[in-house]
């Protein structure tokens, strides 16, 4: 098993994944923007045996990071790859001083919604339409990291 950064030679392999994945893939120009143009990207791979199994992106905005994305080929899931992604994320995102770290998922990916919340992500607010093929909701979800109670500032 190996974490790598993404380069353009995984852009085939990841656009595929997309599609299996998500039904509002991003376009190759999007994957193309965040590795060349986005200062705040950090994309990876996971390999196993050479073969791409999961892919993610976030951004270190300041104290903030967000997952921009994170999948697993269908065919890998549920075998502890998305956990090693998240801990990689986790780590790297804590180790540069980032207070919180957030994302958006479908309301009704209850299996993303579970596995989020077992990593200590809560729910912290609804987006309206936020999903361009049905205009499903989103969840915003925001985990504490460097030992900030992202509750208890939501109180003060």
């Amino acid at each position: 098993m190996m974490i790598r950064k993404m380069d353009y030679l995984d852009l085939e392999e990841i656009l595929k994944l997309e599609k299996e994945l998500f039904t509002s893939p991003w376009p190759k120009s999007e994957y193309e923007y965040e590795l060349k143009e986005n200062p705040y990207a950090n994309l990876y791979v996971l390999e196993e045996d050479g073969e791409i199994v999961g892919y993610y992106d976030y951004w270190i905005l300041y104290e903030q990071a967000q997952i921009a994305t994170i999948g697993v080929k269908k065919a890998k899931q549920r075998q502890g790859y998305a956990q090693m992604m998240m801990d990689h994320i986790t780590k790297d995102c804590a180790e540069k001083g980032c207070e919180t770290l957030s994302l958006e998922v479908r309301v009704s990916n209850l299996p993303a919604i579970a596995f989020y919340e077992k990593n200590g992500f809560v729910r912290v607010n609804i987006r309206k339409n936020y999903y361009e093929d049905n205009h499903e909701d989103a969840y915003l979800m925001v985990k504490a990291l460097e030992g900030v109670n992202y509750g208890d500032s939501l109180s003060d």
